[in-house]
C-alpha cells in the first residue's frame, strides 16, 4: 500500500508547487501521477535496480544533473529548493533526501519537467501527460506509456484529481 493520492496532492505537492511559484493543476496531475507509475504512490522506494530513488524514482545520477546543470544556473530557484531539505542530513547523504523527504523530492522531480521549459499538457488529458512523462521524465525503456494508463487508472481516481 503507497500514499493516498488525495493527500499527496493536496498535503506535499501542491504547497511544494506553490512554494516554488509553480502551482498549476496540470502539474499536479503530473507529478501525483508521476509517483503513481514510478513508485505505485511510494510502494517502491527503491526500484529492482538500486537506480531510482523515493516516490519519484530518481536517479542519484539525475539528482546531481538537477543541482549542477540546471539549479546551478539560477540561484533563486536554487535557494528555494534547497529551503526543502534538511539541515544536517542534506550535506552528509543528498540523494536520501529523495527518499525521506517528500516536499524535497517533489521539488527535484518537478525540476526535471521544468528544465525541459515544454508547456504542459492539460491537466485532464491522461494520454497527453502519459507522453509527456515518457519524453520528459522517464526515458529508460522498463515503463511504457501503457503502465503509465494502467497505474493512473488503478491507483489514482480522476475524482481525486481536483485543484
Amino acid at each position: 500500500m503507497g500514499i493516498c493520492p488525495s493527500e499527496l496532492q493536496h498535503l506535499v505537492i501542491r504547497p511544494t508547487l506553490e512554494y516554488l511559484g509553480e502551482y498549476s493543476l496540470a502539474a499536479q496531475t503530473l507529478l501525483v501521477a508521476t509517483a503513481a507509475v514510478e513508485s505505485e504512490l511510494g510502494f517502491h522506494l527503491k526500484n529492482e535496480q538500486g537506480h531510482g530513488l523515493g516516490v519519484y524514482q530518481i536517479s542519484p545520477r539525475s539528482h546531481q544533473y538537477i543541482w549542477d546543470q540546471y539549479l546551478a544556473k539560477d540561484p533563486d530557484m536554487a535557494s528555494k529548493v534547497r529551503g526543502l531539505a534538511s539541515q544536517h542530513e542534506f550535506l552528509i547523504q543528498p540523494h536520501l533526501e529523495l527518499t525521506t523527504n517528500l516536499r524535497y523530492a517533489t521539488a527535484i522531480a518537478w525540476m526535471m519537467y521544468k528544465r525541459k521549459n515544454k508547456a504542459l499538457p492539460d491537466a485532464n488529458d491522461t494520454l497527453a501527460l502519459a507522453k509527456f512523462w515518457r519524453r520528459y521524465f522517464h526515458r529508460r525503456p522498463t515503463n511504457s506509456i501503457n503502465t503509465f494508463l494502467e497505474r493512473y487508472h488503478r491507483l489514482i481516481r480522476e475524482s481525486d484529481i481536483a485543484a
